[in-house]
């Protein structure tokens, strides 16, 4: 029971720190798309 227990807490806490570094590269994604827009917007107006 207790193996289970631990191994339960580790196959979590991988997943817990794989999800951590996938929502920091949806983030800089998301904010070079943003970037992207705003200099085309700016190109467009100029």
């Amino acid at each position: 029971m207790r193996k289970s227990i631990i191994l339960a807490a580790a196959v979590f806490a991988g997943l817990a720190v794989s999800a951590c570094n996938t929502v920091e590269g949806a983030g800089k994604d998301v904010n070079s798309a943003g970037k992207a827009v705003s200099e085309t917007a700016r190109d467009v107006k100029n």
